[in-house]
């Protein structure tokens, strides 16, 4: 399964999995289709299927299009998500699995950023490959998703389930928004090595209009406050010891970053 990364709107990033051996793609969050149809002609390849993480109209708008060019794609999205999305035809909810390419991704349920938010898993296929987690707006390079129709508590649920995945799982996360995530958690997390070299590290990607996802979890757990409340530095910071109030505190921190 290759994996390509499409550029879309401001900050957007599409996901286009190909199997060459089949001619076939899937695409993850179809924020507008003029990139991913351009793509498919390139390659030539047929879109069959269409996974979709949540409702949003920068992860759904390029659903209607691509159906009129591939009528048989099947749309896949959270049970929850129901009459929200575009086009769905496959209603997921936790413990799912959904195929392609011969692989076989866990389908997660990761309520916060909207109430209906899964995420796709797709298991390393080799000894010593890295998985790939799709998570759309729930996990981010340096952050996570705003808080628009779930609550602190739902939001540590579903990143716990996320931060239990391998080290090595590639996080494959929808907008390029590192760099300003990095400056936020500098604010909270100072003295982090870690941390501070990976903002350097980003700081000169972006400055050469490098893309800085996906990015591996390992470096999330060591680099990231919204996975790290349990961190006595953070929970310092935020004046709590409680997980749930750390985290609460420590998004709407963010929010008024």
């Amino acid at each position: 399964m290759e994996i390509l990364r499409l550029p879309a709107l401001s900050d957007n990033y599409i996901f286009l999995l190909c199997d060459r051996d089949s001619q076939t793609a899937a695409v993850v969050d179809p924020a507008t289709a003029k990139p991913v149809l351009a793509a498919l002609d390139r390659l030539n390849v047929k879109l069959v299927a269409i996974f979709n993480t949540h409702h949003h109209s920068d992860h759904v708008g390029g659903n209607r299009e691509l159906l009129k060019h591939f009528p048989e794609a099947v749309v896949y999205g959270g049970s929850e998500d129901k009459g929200r999305i575009p086009g769905q035809q496959q209603y997921l909810r936790e413990g799912d699995r959904v195929q392609f390419a011969g692989r076989i991704a866990d389908v997660f349920f990761v309520p916060g950023h909207t109430r209906a938010h899964i995420a796709y898993y797709f298991p390393p296929n080799q000894p010593g490959q890295p998985g790939e987690l799709f998570c759309g707006d729930t996990l981010f390079a340096g952050g996570c998703g705003r808080l628009f129709e779930g609550t602190p508590a739902q939001m540590v649920t579903s990143l716990t389930k996320l931060r239990t995945l391998p080290d090595n799982t590639q996080v494959w996360c929808a907008h390029e928004y590192t760099l300003k995530n990095l400056k936020f958690a500098l604010t909270v997390d100072p003295e982090n090595p870690d941390l501070q070299q990976r903002y350097q590290q980003v700081q000169k990607s972006r400055q050469n209009d490098e893309a800085t996802v996906p990015s591996l979890l390992a470096t999330e757990k060591q680099t990231n406050p919204f996975l790290r409340w349990e961190s006595p530095t953070i929970q310092a910071a935020m004046g709590s010891k409680d997980p749930v109030q750390t985290f609460g505190r420590l998004r709407g921190k963010k929010d008024m970053f």
